[in-house]
């Protein structure tokens, strides 16, 4: 069972995806074409993640995997305002048909000027409006230079992620 990350293309999930899995800063600026897969091992589980690429020829992919996973990761850039309505629809769309699915919101790139917090991400995103069946998790994270450790932020993340995985399993 997988881990699926999905978001809008420039939103950081491969360099989200590399911090993971390595503790330690690596920003990727090459988009994601196609698919990227690694696996994360932590003390209580081993971990498959698998992102799919969020430019719009990939995206009708991303359905197809919905059903296969345990969890879904989406990352949204918190810097992006005038992408964040299509985000918010994407997300929407993906979760309708699967209410016990687990999500967690990866609000990224908070450290850049003009990002949005927290609180107006989850209002841009609707999260109210998903329902209260499913777990559901909001966090801002960012990826600070490379080859520095990951934020505590990061580390928060990856052990949610972690212990969403044992209970769904």
């Amino acid at each position: 069972k997988q881990i699926l990350v999905l978001g809008l293309d420039g939103a950081g999930k491969t360099s989200i995806l590399h911090s993971l899995a390595t503790n330690h800063v690596k920003r990727s600026v090459a988009p994601t074409e196609g698919f990227n897969a690694i696996c994360v091992n932590t003390e209580e589980s081993q971990m498959e993640f698998l992102e799919i690429g969020g430019s719009e020829s990939l995206r009708s992919y991303w359905k197809m995997y919905l059903p296969k996973v345990l969890l879904l990761v989406y990352v949204v850039d918190s810097a992006d305002h005038a992408r964040l309505p299509m985000a918010k629809q994407l997300l929407h769309q993906l979760i309708q048909n699967n209410s016990t699915l687990p999500v967690v919101v990866l609000a990224n790139k908070q450290d850049l000027e003009g990002a949005y917090r927290i609180t107006d991400i989850h209002d841009a995103l609707a999260l109210s409006d998903i329902g209260d069946e499913r777990k559901m998790f909001l966090i801002g994270t960012h990826v600070a230079e490379d080859g520095s450790e990951i934020s505590s932020n990061m580390k928060d993340a990856k052990e949610l992620i972690g212990q969403l995985v044992l209970e769904t399993q």
